[in-house]
């Protein structure tokens, strides 16, 4: 079934392009929000997946699987717009150095929890957040797809190309990486 699309997609059936956006919009999505934890960010980034993956559909030689070939897409155009995000904010970090006044604050609050448990859930996730986007690239890379994607260690390494060993290995030295940095910050501010 995979091939019959591949040759549809490769003989330029808009049909089977539609097909494929709609079979993979969502998986593709959240593996950008994965990486981006912003849905629009992540849904500009898979758009620009797509447009690769129809650009480039001609030269794909399924030496793996179409969904490998779409995912890795994924993390490389995730990891392309947070270097873009990266140099936005420093941009804008030293324009509110110099205009203070132009600074925007978001907090969005659960009705269900009181203020001090949504700050406290909130500086939870964004220290986190930190301690994964520290990580070397490809041990975040492997950590993203497996602990908020749920992909198999298998299916991480057909996606980054790499052995299953090497999977495990990113993994385990990404989960000591990120236990040293939180326990460094929890040591510090308790």
């Amino acid at each position: 079934m995979e091939s019959a699309l591949i040759s549809k997609l490769q003989a330029g059936e808009e049909q089977a392009f539609k097909e494929l956006v709609e079979s993979y919009q969502d998986k593709v999505i959240n593996t950008c929000h994965g990486f981006l934890h912003n849905r629009e960010d992540a849904e500009d980034a898979a758009q620009d997946v797509f447009i690769e993956v129809y650009r480039s559909i001609g030269t794909f030689r399924e030496e793996a699987r179409l969904t490998s070939w779409i995912y890795r897409i994924a993390v490389s155009k995730s990891l392309d717009a947070l270097r873009r995000n990266k140099r936005k904010k420093r941009l804008a970090f030293f324009r509110n150095m110099l205009t203070p006044d132009n600074q925007e604050v978001n907090h969005a609050q659960s009705m269900e929890a009181s203020p001090q448990e949504n700050l406290e859930q909130e500086e939870r996730v964004r220290v986190l957040k930190q301690a994964v986007d520290a990580l070397p690239e490809n041990q975040r890379v492997a950590i993203t797809l497996h602990k908020y994607e749920g992909f198999s260690y298998s299916d991480i390494a057909e996606i980054m190309g790499t052995s299953l060993s090497a999977v495990e290995s990113l993994i385990h030295r990404a989960k000591k990486n990120l236990q040293k940095k939180l326990f460094r910050y929890y040591g510090r501010n308790l």
